[in-house]
């Protein structure tokens, strides 16, 4: 994998397996048409053009993958509803652009398991039967979330695959590679001189488990694209929408303190940014770091 620089030993890269649309005021809620078309205009079905972005980190003793992306065995009926464009074993691939195979992922850290986050986690064979995209990984997992996945709410309850991810669950579980964690942040593991720690949000989906190192944190859907750094945008989907927006002020204070990079999951435009703030309470992009039209590339 190429150098990227980055201090202690480590490189980073994100993944992008795929990319796949949803309907735009799902995705900006209560904020008003006129206003988020604007800045990610909708197309003539209302949906919006959306990545899926992965992280990657490599230590000589790990090699990490954040997230999934939505997988590639879905049927023709689910493509076209969510217009998802992808190459055929895309994470292989993509981790092919760094001489990496599936095989040599060390860990798998999903940051919640709705199904454009954990559709990639297993594949089906030739006898139909599900198969781990990366066999030998740690499966980490924030242990409250994967129970409220099993009984979810009515609203939600979609969004989970269970059928798709727990065949895969149950491989990690069965071949002791499943970690599990509690409470609202801690450590996940050594990267040698680094610490990857993770950090929740609850209004999304309870339980969100954030990733981050002294460089960069994850946002999944707490903060899907840049436009969504407006505390107030938040997403139709969100299972508690005031709590998102606590949430944000939260989060957002965090990362301007330890001048954090942001990975942007969903972002068409951008893979991440910094955070400034450019008054109390309210933050904007201070660099914003264009995505490229790769499969995978380097971060720093």
């Amino acid at each position: 994998m190429p150098s990227t620089n980055s201090p202690k030993n480590i490189e980073y890269a994100v993944i992008e397996p795929a990319r796949f649309k949803l309907d735009g005021g799902a995705m900006y809620g209560i904020i008003p048409k006129p206003l988020w078309n604007k800045v990610h205009p909708a197309d003539e079905l209302n949906r919006v053009e959306l990545a899926l972005r992965l992280w990657l980190i490599k230590t000589p003793d790990r090699t990490v993958v954040v997230d999934t992306g939505i997988g590639d065995y879905h049927d023709d009926k689910f493509n076209i509803n969510f217009d998802v464009r992808s190459e055929n074993s895309p994470l292989e691939q993509a981790l092919n652009v760094f001489g990496i195979t599936c095989a040599d992922i060390t860990d798998l850290v999903i940051s919640h398991l709705h199904f454009d986050h954990v559709g990639g986690i297993g594949f089906k064979d030739e006898q139909d039967n599900w198969q781990a995209t990366f066999p030998k990984a740690r499966c980490h997992v924030h242990e409250s979330h994967l129970s409220y996945a099993h009984k979810a709410t009515a609203r939600d309850q979609g969004s989970f695959h269970t059928h798709n991810f727990d065949p895969i669950l149950n491989y990690y579980k069965d071949n002791n590679l499943l970690h599990l964690y509690s409470g609202e942040e801690g450590e996940l593991f050594s990267l040698g001189e680094e610490t990857l720690r993770f950090k929740c949000s609850f209004g999304h989906t309870p339980w969100l488990m954030h990733p981050y190192t002294s460089q960069f944190i994850y946002l999944a859907d707490l903060i899907p694209t840049g436009n969504h750094i407006h505390i107030p945008w938040v997403m139709g989907y969100d299972i508690s929408p005031g709590i998102t927006t606590e949430d944000k002020l939260s989060f957002l204070t965090f990362i301007k303190e330890r001048n954090l990079k942001v990975i942007f999951e969903h972002d068409p435009e951008y893979w991440g940014s910094s955070i400034e703030e450019i008054k109390p309470g309210r933050f904007a992009a201070k660099e914003k770091f264009q995505a490229k039209e790769e499969l995978a590339y380097k971060i720093d």
